[in-house]
């Protein structure tokens, strides 16, 4: 009875310090991960897209032509969502990446301008006219970063977005160099036209939803509307529409990385188009969307988005974006109305 009291002690003085161990392990690891996550939620910093394009230009031994300074942007935009702290997170599986969602929000907005940018390149602005030939790298990259943002293997989104960003680079070079002119850029209105009326939608549509926060009345189904009753006594009710609190911090970093990328782009079309900007007295409206993006990149002092009233005590941080993306909206307004002019 002693020899199995002892060897049973034994065994638990084991057992104890195991589990002591595990414990020890697992605390180490969700602390590891933690102090990851709040690194990996640093959102990019903002560049200087001339300083980027001339000594990219300058790496390549190239004259940055009419048309470089936006595939360089495109091509760092896309860089920047892999290449950033924590690599690409919208796909992660794992933890950090899987609990965090404002960085994959911000991620998905910075990836629909990509997206916007390179179907207006494909198919408007490195082609003469509406039956001409589509550009081969450019017919490679823009199905490359339409492909599922959330596929973690078999092929990972990191990899076929890779392609695109080789497939820009390729096009980048044929842009650049003189002896082969297969590769075009039209820095036209009428195609600078078409990517802005993309722009506008994506604006209006983020913005509406963040003013959305505080909740509002939305316009009435169109049955109430209609009816055979006496207008002067005919009470129509209103829906009542408001962001669900649980997307409020998801709609916010989506609306950061859409203006964080369209702010960057707009830096490379007053450069590519600004010939005709000038042409068109379109400069100033230019201008002005690229003081509206850059306000809505102000740094985030607060943990969290709050959500206060619209006149309350607390700030709401998503009314706040929404006013700058809407001012920023009003301006590509105008600036559509400018070059839609003769």
């Amino acid at each position: 009875m002693c020899v199995r009291k002892k060897h049973s002690g034994r065994n638990g003085a084991g057992e104890s310090r195991l589990g002591k161990w595990l414990l020890v392990a697992v605390l180490v690891y969700l602390l590891v991960t933690i102090v990851l996550g709040v690194i990996w939620s640093s959102e990019p910093d903002v560049f200087s897209v001339r300083d980027h394009t001339r000594t990219v230009a300058a790496d390549m031994q190239r004259e940055p032509v009419t048309g470089f300074a936006t595939t360089v942007t495109m091509i760092r935009i896309a860089e920047t969502l892999l290449d950033k702290p924590g690599g690409y997170i919208s796909n992660d599986i794992l933890p950090p990446g899987l609990w965090m969602d404002n960085m994959p929000s911000w991620e998905f907005g910075a990836l629909v301008q990509l997206r916007d940018l390179s179907r207006a390149m494909r198919k408007d602005i490195s082609r003469s006219q509406s039956q001409s030939a589509e550009d081969p790298d450019l017919t490679v990259a823009e199905p490359q970063f339409h492909f599922d943002s959330t596929s973690w293997m078999l092929p990972s989104t990191e990899a076929e977005y890779r392609r695109g960003i080789k497939a820009l680079y390729r096009y980048l070079d044929r842009l650049s160099d003189p002896a082969r002119p297969d590769a075009q850029f039209f820095a036209r209105a009428d195609n600078l036209n078409h990517w802005l009326a993309d722009l506008e939608t994506r604006l209006g549509s983020l913005s509406r939803v963040l003013g959305e926060s505080v909740g509002k009345s939305g316009i009435p189904s169109t049955s109430d509307l209609v009816g055979d009753e006496d207008p002067l006594s005919q009470s129509v009710t209103a829906d009542k529409v408001k962001t669900p609190w649980t997307q409020l911090d998801n709609v916010f970093y989506e609306a950061r990385g859409t203006a964080w990328a369209a702010l960057h782009i707009f830096r490379a079309i007053e450069v590519d188009f600004r010939k005709v900007l000038q042409d068109k007295n379109a400069l100033a409206s230019v201008r002005q969307v690229i003081i509206e993006l850059e306000g809505s990149q102000g740094a985030m002092w607060s943990p969290v988005i709050l959500n206060g009233s619209g006149f309350g005590l607390m700030a709401n941080h998503s009314l706040t974006m929404a006013a700058y993306l809407s001012r920023a909206n009003a301006a590509v307004s105008d600036l559509r109305a400018l070059l839609s002019r003769g």
